[in-house]
């Protein structure tokens, strides 16, 4: 198993995976191939944040980390935010998501990022880190429950300070 940066000829590849593999995902909306698009198209893409996960030249997990920001008034502080993640049916329980997250955060730490924010599953998230978002005084500005939005901290106490709301792209 290759965990590595995504390339750009991989892009409809990427698509393909991430539609097949939310098809099977407990919580999907059937639009997160298309909202990795978005995500890479816009202004806040990070190019080393985005990778995949291979298996004998076999595309089968995916991960992108773009910047986000948490807005107080004129205060804007500078996150991360996950999603999707994404790993075929059949690669599933087999660490290739736990793979995917860490290798980011480990990237994410060295480009001198410290916080990490996605809306998600606690029972999933919780052992990498991750708490309820609202802990640290942010809410997120659509009507997602508030243990669904969650925070890491990359480097401890990135987050103390900072409060505001995010829409997360």
């Amino acid at each position: 198993m290759v965990i590595r940066r995504e390339k750009p000829e991989e892009f409809p590849q990427i698509y393909d995976l991430v539609k097949v593999a939310f098809q099977t995902a407990r919580v999907s909306n059937g639009k997160e191939q298309d909202f990795t698009n978005q995500l890479r198209s816009g202004g806040n893409y990070i190019p080393e944040l985005a990778l995949v996960a291979e298996d004998n030249g076999k595309l089968v997990g995916h991960i992108i980390l773009t910047k986000a920001h948490i807005v107080n008034g004129s205060n804007k502080f500078e996150i991360l935010y996950l999603a999707p993640i994404s790993v075929v049916l059949a690669y599933r329980n087999k660490g290739i998501g736990s793979g995917l997250i860490k290798e980011s955060f480990k990237l994410a730490k060295e480009m001198g990022y410290t916080s990490v924010l996605l809306v998600g599953d606690p029972a999933y998230y919780h052992r990498f880190g991750f708490k309820a978002a609202v802990i640290f005084g942010i809410k997120h500005r659509h009507e997602i429950p508030d243990e669904n939005v969650m925070a890491c901290e990359l480097v401890p106490n990135a987050l103390k300070g900072v409060s505001g709301t995010t829409d997360c792209f």
